[in-house]
């Protein structure tokens, strides 16, 4: 039997983390956030440790870790803190809202890191790698810049293949197991997801690809 209690101290939970997302100098709702100059994004970024680990990594750079959810951001944000980064920033938003949030042509990078694969083919509108979603990327990086997604869904990742190709972007770099590739070692930074799918013997799949 369920103790009704447990509904109480979750729902305490989550009111503490959005809390502490609204106190958090990094954190941003999307409807607040000031356009400002950024290099790199990370899209449905979870808890953001992707962009905090390359954020320490890159200090001249700046990254803007983006999600949905605030009690995830959240984590990053502390981890953030804790490590004293200062051009890292997480903003709670969605994807269609890229438009509003930074300025055209002024992205070095985009990163897509394991993002709900919607199975069903009547959902394929939903998917963040749809035709839909890529020509906002386009309009959101340099010329020179490059989009860049991790994914454990083989069915998900060749279907998006599929969507750049299409699309007349250029794939520059490809690893259908990305963890056994000579490719740069910062790919290979890991998110929580990519720690759980690993864990259970999933290789990610990767690709770059540009204008």
């Amino acid at each position: 039997m369920i103790d009704p209690s447990d509904f109480i101290i979750t729902r305490k939970r989550k009111k503490y983390k959005f809390a502490l997302f609204a106190n958090s100098p990094l954190c941003f709702e999307g409807d607040a956030w000031v356009k400002r100059h950024v290099d790199v994004i990370e899209l449905g970024a979870g808890t953001g440790h992707f962009s905090v680990e390359l954020a320490a990594k890159y200090p001249n750079k700046v990254f803007v870790a983006v999600d949905v959810k605030a009690d995830r951001l959240q984590k990053g944000a502390a981890e953030a803190e804790i490590l004293g980064l200062t051009n890292i920033l997480f903003v709670r938003a969605r994807a269609d809202q890229l438009p509003e949030l930074f300025e055209p042509a002024s992205l070095e990078s985009i990163w897509l890191t394991f993002p709900d694969p919607f199975p069903k083919k009547r959902s394929a509108g939903r998917r963040m790698t749809h035709p839909n979603y890529l020509q906002r990327y386009k309009t959101l990086l340099k010329p020179s810049g490059s989009f860049y997604l991790k994914h454990d869904s083989r069915d998900f990742f060749l279907w998006s293949l599929e969507q750049f190709v299409d699309e007349k972007w250029h794939i520059d770099e490809l690893s259908f197991d990305l963890h056994e590739s000579e490719l740069s070692e910062d790919y290979k930074i890991k998110t929580a997801y990519e720690e759980r799918w690993l864990g259970e013997g999933i290789p990610t799949n990767f690709v770059k690809a540009s204008l």
